[in-house]
């Protein structure tokens, strides 16, 4: 029944393997997908390996695959497991939108090592389909066909996952920022002797800089008052 579904779909629905008769198994799926979220949360993704987990708990790699039969298993049940579900969205479609859009950059904040995993195709595991059904529940009451609703879901996750990158690099990043007056004073006599009247206006005004600040309701507004304009079509 499950043999020809992807690697750790069947598990993550919790349909268990048919045991064989033997000694009552050490370990089991939750503690060894808990230790890899453990991993990355403390390493980051690539700390998460059967090999690691295996050492984790003073057993061969093996022995895991009594339980997980691959890496590429382990890393769908990690993922879904660390999303965890979705907050309770308020009314109305735009302010679930935005709660949503919020809730999935908080959970990337907390978690970027998410942003490593892989994508292989639509969700299909536990959690990640409660994040895609609160948001076209949402997303319901704006009259749309469900392939625009779908079509919307993709442009919000995408806005999320995309900010979410950004953030996660300026974060990490030891560049002196180029808002800084040491940049400015460097750059501006330069920009005005090539020709670069926009971005001379901008360091002068001091608008151009690598923080986020007001980015995310900037263009997550943009993107609602789009589907608005959908909507009103």
């Amino acid at each position: 029944m499950t043999e020809n579904l992807p690697p750790g779909l069947a598990l993550a629905w919790g349909v268990q393997p048919v045991q064989r008769r033997g000694p009552k198994p050490a370990l089991s799926v939750d503690r060894i997908v808990a230790t890899g979220i453990e991993f990355g949360d403390r390493q980051g993704f690539e700390a998460i390996s059967l090999q690691k987990i295996a050492a984790h708990f003073g057993v061969s790699t093996n022995a895991l695959y009594r339980y997980v039969r691959s890496k590429d298993e382990l890393i769908v049940l990690v993922h879904d497991k660390a999303v965890g579900l979705p907050p309770a969205l308020p009314s109305g479609w735009r302010e679930a939108a935005t709660a949503w859009v919020k809730a999935q950059v908080q959970l990337y904040a907390e978690r970027p090592w998410l942003l490593d995993v892989p994508i292989r195709g639509a969700p299909v595991t536990p959690n990640l389909l409660r994040w895609v059904e609160a948001i076209l529940q949402a997303l319901a009451e704006t009259g749309l066909s469900q392939h625009d609703n779908l079509g919307c879901l993709v442009l919000l996750d995408g806005y999320a996952r995309n900010y979410a990158s950004l953030a996660r690099q300026l974060g990490a990043s030891d560049n002196t920022p180029v808002q800084a007056e040491q940049v400015g004073r460097f750059l501006v006599p330069r920009l005005i002797e090539d020709g670069y009247p926009m971005l001379t206006a901008l360091y002068t005004n001091q608008e151009y800089e690598d923080g986020l600040d007001d980015d995310l309701e900037f263009g997550l507004t943009r993107i609602l008052d789009g589907i608005q304009v959908l909507i009103g079509a």
